[in-house]
């Protein structure tokens, strides 16, 4: 099965995270599931949802999750957020790499770049400072039972995609997965958007990417 995403354009600015949501309701911007459980033996399904724009020179990522339990351990960015609660975007523009845009529950975000899972290259730090985030939860203070809510937005700019040649995401079509995982959870799960057809839970499968077709 491949699924595909078309992502709206907004003419509008958005400077700050916390206007994200505001932006892509007002766009009508609808949300989509991540909801495909591929691995038997990790069948948990928390609630996850996601939503997509763009603004031409950046990508506007809106996530919303309802989960037993919430984890935020990693202590800053490219640090190990896929312990945590953690929803994911990868992308591939030219077929060849892809670039994981990973981001904890309270808006730590893990960047790399390269054709497969043993070959990535950390996107600097300096790239990572500029995307923008806005996060119903506040470090230092997650609740402490569950079932939790929490919604996570993200401004990423284009530049962040700094090993592709990406100049505007406008009429620009790639391949992509989004993804929503927490390896060190009480009950770890793996769930993605676009089916995945490895034996194992493993991410990293640009094979089993879906369409994604900015306007």
């Amino acid at each position: 099965m491949n699924k595909s995403i078309s992502v709206k354009k907004v003419e509008m600015p958005v400077r700050n995270a916390a206007e994200v949501v505001a932006t892509l309701d007002n766009a009508h911007v609808p949300f989509l599931k991540i909801d495909t459980v591929n691995w038997a033996e990790f069948p948990y399904k928390p609630e996850v949802e996601f939503r997509a724009a763009h603004t031409g020179d950046a990508l506007l990522l809106n996530y919303r999750v309802t989960e037993e339990a919430v984890r935020a351990a990693a202590p800053a960015d490219n640090g190990p957020v896929w312990e945590d609660s953690c929803v994911e975007f990868f992308v591939t523009f030219d077929n060849k790499n892809y670039q994981n845009i990973e981001c904890n529950c309270t808006g730590t975000i893990l960047s790399a770049v390269g054709p497969d899972r043993d070959h990535r290259e950390a996107a600097p730090i300096e790239l990572l400072s500029g995307v923008r985030r806005h996060s119903t939860l506040a470090p230092g203070h997650l609740p402490a039972e569950g079932p939790v809510s929490w919604e996570v937005s993200l401004i990423v700019p284009v530049e962040t995609y700094f090993a592709s040649d990406l100049k505007s995401f406008s009429g620009v079509k790639a391949r992509c997965n989004f993804y929503k995982c927490g390896d060190k959870l009480p009950t770890p799960h793996f769930l993605s958007w676009n089916p995945i057809g490895t034996p194992n839970p493993d991410f990293h499968c640009p094979e089993y990417f879906g369409d994604i077709v900015f306007e």
